[in-house]
């Protein structure tokens, strides 16, 4: 399923917090690939998870009041 598609079935409201966990998704995979490749850093999915869960935090912190939202009404991304 594509992001759009999977967009599409969630009610309006939580849209904006689901955007920005596809965004941050993509960003710690990248952060996480990054390190690996030029860092030596062995690929470790428990490493990947909780650099999101910790980023997730300091997002809600600076403000990302949709992606709090999201994770109160639906339990995403607990800490």
């Amino acid at each position: 399923m594509t992001w759009k598609k999977a967009e599409r079935k969630l009610r309006k409201q939580h849209r904006k917090g689901f955007n920005s966990l596809c965004i941050l998704g993509a960003w710690i995979l990248w952060k996480h690939r990054n390190a690996c490749v030029f860092e030596g850093v062995s690929p470790n999915l428990q490493v990947a998870v909780q650099a999101f869960k910790e980023e997730s935090h300091l997002w809600q912190l600076s403000g990302a009041k949709r992606l709090t939202a999201l994770r109160l009404e639906m339990g995403v991304v607990q800490a």
